[in-house]
């Protein structure tokens, strides 16, 4: 089974989280405005990119990589 990380980081001016496929999954660019929103995308996205790059679609694990930082007063 293929392990393939999709790098999910959130952007406070957008107020979104971006998923970005990286090396692993390229042209690979998702926004939402919930995580598990954009991981329900992902499901179905991931699979039919991979097929439009010419991967072939067999089992597959993905891992989701999030970041989120806060400015604090301090």
């Amino acid at each position: 089974m293929e392990e393939l990380t999709v790098k999910i980081t959130w952007d406070a001016e957008a107020c979104v989280w971006i998923a970005d496929g990286g090396e692993d999954i390229p042209g690979l660019t998702l926004e939402s405005g919930s995580v598990d929103a954009l991981i329900e995308r992902l499901r179905y996205a991931v699979p039919e990119l991979l097929a439009l790059n010419g991967k072939p679609a067999g089992p597959l694990t993905l891992r989701m990589v999030s970041e989120r930082c806060e400015r604090v007063a301090g």
